[in-house]
């Protein structure tokens, strides 16, 4: 029989040599490999296709839940944390298992354990996942950047760097003087999550950096358009109009 195949993403390297030497008590797993943070870790996960991961959340770079966002695959992940209470419920409120550091041999065993029963039914994960993120997205707290895969390219947009965003289908583009960034979420989570101070929604299709519009201008009757600095001009709606003349006066 295949050994089930393990990948370690912790930028702490106590943390993963604790997780080797409780791992070793596995005789039927195989570590393919260990890497310090989630760039390391995209790239492992898909080249290697493990069968469980074990994930730290908060690493340079990008944290586990961004790298999460990233991936195409999911396999089966336990999360090795110190995270805050709130994070703790939301694993459980997903069925979603977590070692909370520092934790010991016996219930290390039985995360494991539970991975491999799950491994053998083939039960899928990835709803799980996607539960968990959106538990996380509900917290109230604002962006301060955007991590997008484009390709093998991975890039982290500051919010400070937007200036505005465009739905297209299940997905919005973000504008930076950089270029434009497409990330795979809705307009709703953005308008949600990006500070109201800052961004407003201005029509069904834009989100935009306030500080970036020079001026309203009236493009036909009860039809107004959004005049940015650089002199593009973004469709306003009636609700949208409402929202800037108010901030504006």
């Amino acid at each position: 029989m295949d050994k089930v195949k393990i990948v370690l993403i912790d930028d702490e390297n106590l943390a993963r040599e604790i997780v080797k030497k409780y791992l070793i008590a596995f005789t039927d797993v195989e570590i393919l490999a260990e890497c310090s943070n989630g760039f390391e870790g995209i790239k492992a996960i898909n080249e290697l296709k493990p069968d469980i991961v074990f994930l730290d959340i908060q690493m340079p770079k990008i944290t586990g839940f961004e790298m999460l966002e990233l991936l195409e695959e999911k396999p089966i992940i336990i999360f090795t944390t110190a995270y805050d209470q709130y994070a703790l419920k939301a694993f459980e409120v997903s069925a979603v298992d977590y070692l909370l550091k520092p934790f010991g041999e016996e219930r290390f065993r039985e995360a494991v354990e539970k991975a491999l029963v799950r491994l053998k039914d083939k039960k899928p994960f990835a709803e799980e996942i996607t539960k968990l993120e959106n538990t996380i997205d509900n917290k109230n707290e604002f962006l301060e950047r955007v991590v997008v895969k484009t390709g093998a390219k991975i890039s982290i947009v500051p919010t400070e760097k937007i200036n505005y965003l465009e739905a297209q289908d299940d997905y919005v583009m973000l504008y930076t003087d950089e270029g434009k960034f497409l990330k795979q979420k809705t307009m709703r989570f953005f308008e949600d999550h990006l500070d109201p101070a800052e961004f407003v929604r201005i029509h069904r299709s834009y989100i935009v950096k306030l500080k970036k519009v020079k001026q309203l201008e009236l493009f036909e009757k009860e039809s107004y358009r959004a005049i940015l600095h650089e002199w593009k001009s973004l469709p306003v709606s009636k609700s949208g109009y409402s929202k800037l003349k108010e901030i504006f006066n």
